[in-house]
């Protein structure tokens, strides 16, 4: 062969070598991909199932936890239960924390933005949280604000909560503060607190999972270090620019910016849910609970009964939608939103307005955090709350519903 063929036949042997090595890198990328789908389908399956299955002996846990407060008088005992109730609030923050990661990571959450006012999500963060920084003995305070911003109010409210619970966590003393002020086109949201800083060589760990600011990772925690990786996540998410001032021994100061809305379309913001009253006497009812879960279910009837109200407990939709056809009548419905045999507990409340009207009150109580809880409207006798609930919190919304 002269020199020009065998050059020609190398060129033909290196590009058929170029074609092969590519059609190898494709169907590689090819077989990646496939993976990663299979991989997030995977990830999506355990998160409904951790998010329902997981949610279930907790929920059981805190409703006996309680059951038994209600029935037991000796000090020591009251004293072992009520350490009981920290761990078991503990226990739920953290299994809460862990499922709003996986749910960030895998996609499962998506931004639902809406006009609202900043004042009424204040409100919410004035409730949650004074009491918590008042045991402490410290001063709240919180901005009094008429802005309007347009956000997910849900993702907005998680990333708030966050940040005002680590800053009531890392306060021995002083304040605790949540600002609102306006630049221009846009609404600035501050939490500040006079904790205890953060060097500045450390401020960019702080949004890594379980890092603690001067915490040993082998000491007991007050906490898991989760909370400022969601706010991470969540800012992201949204786009938000998190901005973070501190110094060690003179507290932090972390906040973000919202563009600002229109008055006129903010949603309005629903009514907020009067706070437990120990002192005060609770009306009975009747209450159809619907729960295929036996522990849940006798944990909660033995609640409410204890409490004071009438419980007829069923245990399937068939059942509960049964009674309801042959006219029994309940001054309340708590259903759980998975039933058997694929049911849910929107069904069940659909009956139960069909027979007796849009006015039958019911709560919906779920584990569930797909979108498709999440697109459930709410309305003026309608309440949707997760598991795990506390005794407390639920007791308090049965309250407000039988008595409104």
């Amino acid at each position: 062969l002269s020199p020009i063929t065998q050059e020609g036949e190398a060129m033909v042997a290196a590009a058929i070598r170029d074609v092969t090595a590519r059609k190898q890198a494709e169907n590689a990328l090819h077989e990646a991909r496939r993976e990663a789908e299979h991989a997030n389908l995977a990830k999506s399956r355990f998160l409904a199932t951790a998010s329902h299955d997981l949610r279930q002996p907790l929920q059981s846990l805190s409703l006996l936890n309680g059951a038994l407060r209600r029935m037991i008088r000796d000090e020591d005992s009251a004293e072992v239960l009520a350490q009981q109730e920290t761990a078991i609030d503990a226990m739920s923050r953290l299994l809460n924390a862990l499922l709003d990661i996986s749910k960030l990571e895998s996609g499962a959450i998506k931004v639902a933005p809406a006009v609202f006012e900043v004042g009424a999500l204040f409100d919410d963060m004035r409730r949650e949280f004074g009491a918590m920084a008042r045991n402490k003995g410290l001063s709240f305070a919180i901005d009094d604000t008429t802005e309007c911003v347009r956000a997910d109010p849900a993702l907005i409210g998680q990333v708030l909560r966050n940040l005002l619970s680590n800053a009531v966590k890392y306060t021995q003393q002083g304040r605790v503060e949540l600002r609102c002020s306006r630049e221009g086109a846009q609404v600035v949201i501050e939490v500040r607190d006079s904790g205890v800083g953060i060097a500045k060589d450390q401020v960019p760990l702080i949004f890594d999972e379980f890092y603690q600011v001067g915490v040993n990772p082998n000491s007991s925690r007050d906490g898991y270090g989760l909370g400022l990786s969601i706010v991470q996540r969540i800012a992201r998410i949204l786009a938000l620019d998190v901005v973070v001032k501190s110094e060690p021994g003179r507290g932090s100061a972390f906040s973000f910016k919202l563009p600002v809305a229109d008055r006129s379309a903010a949603e309005p913001a629903p009514d907020a849910l009067p706070a437990p009253d120990a002192d005060a006497g609770i009306d009975l009812g009747e209450i159809l609970l619907v729960e295929d879960e036996p522990g849940v279910r006798n944990a909660m009837r033995m609640l409410l009964k204890l409490e004071g109200y009438r419980i007829t407990p069923a245990a399937t939709a068939e059942e509960a939608c049964e009674r309801l056809r042959r006219g029994e009548h309940f001054d309340l419905l708590i259903t759980d939103y998975h039933l058997d045999q694929g049911r849910t507990g929107t069904q069940v409340i659909a009956t139960a307005r069909e027979v007796n009207g849009a006015g039958v009150k019911a709560i919906l109580v779920t584990g569930d955090t797909s979108s498709a809880v999440r697109e459930i409207e709410c309305d003026a006798n309608l309440r949707i709350t997760s598991k795990p609930i506390n005794s407390g919190e639920l007791l308090a919304l049965v309250k407000s519903l039988i008595a409104g």
